[in-house]
């Protein structure tokens, strides 16, 4: 094959695969794909929701068949989540920092909204545009639940290469980003939805570099961070 057949394949290939439905909020997905185009990754996605709704990771397990490790922390969305994404490893926990010292924490349920109590100043007005997501007789409502550091759920499950950690957890990232070990795991890409954007870079500005702002929104901007 020449080099030119090959290129020309390569891009069929590529707008073939632009053509199939995005799951993400906002096409976050298919915007990835300039920076994740290949086979047989691995993924973790924080806030997984029912794996399926307004989800990262599902358009590249079902596409270019990654696997990866799933976190919910709400129990109905984790079952949910466990039988919409049967291949992947899913686990029912809030993810905390590394000081966090209970087993447990409050948070409040809003479906696609969820966060930890007392995470955000703006709270209110988040569980306000999650209601707008609940169906039926749905509501929102105060809940306990497991309480772990990333570290500790990457080392029950032995898990060390990972292409993309997918963190939406509604204001809480930082103190995700402090139960993990950076240094140690060396995560080739983070996906992280930015509400304070000078804290989380003066946190892992020494090993990552931003690569590209996906979406902006009034309170928030998807960024995606590189490896340096």
């Amino acid at each position: 094959m020449t080099k030119n057949a090959f290129s020309t394949r390569i891009i069929k290939k590529f707008y073939k695969l632009i053509q199939k439905p995005s799951y993400s909020l906002n096409n976050l997905d298919k915007k990835l794909l300039k920076y994740l185009n290949y086979r047989n990754g691995f993924f973790i996605e924080a806030g997984a929701n029912d794996g399926i709704c307004q989800s990262n990771t599902y358009y590249f397990e079902k596409y270019l068949g990654w696997n990866g490790l799933l976190i919910e922390p709400i129990s109905d969305l984790y079952n949910k989540c466990k039988a919409n994404r049967p291949n992947c490893i899913v686990e029912n926990a809030a993810l905390v920092s590394k000081e966090y010292s209970e087993s447990t924490i409050e948070m409040r349920y809003c479906n696609l909204m969820s966060m930890v109590r007392f995470s955000s100043p703006e709270e209110d007005e988040i569980i306000e545009i999650g209601k707008k997501f609940l169906v039926g007789s749905d509501y929102d409502y105060l809940c306990e639940v497991p309480a772990l550091t990333l570290n500790k759920i990457l080392e029950r499950n032995e898990i060390s290469e990972i292409d993309l950690l997918s963190l939406d957890v509604e204001g809480y990232e930082l103190n995700v980003l402090r139960g993990l070990d950076l240094e140690k795991y060396k995560i080739r890409y983070l996906l992280i939805e930015v509400r304070n954007k000078f804290e989380i870079e003066n946190l892992i500005c020494n090993l990552y570099e931003p690569i590209s702002t996906l979406h902006v929104d009034d309170k928030y901007s998807d960024i995606l961070y590189g490896l340096k």
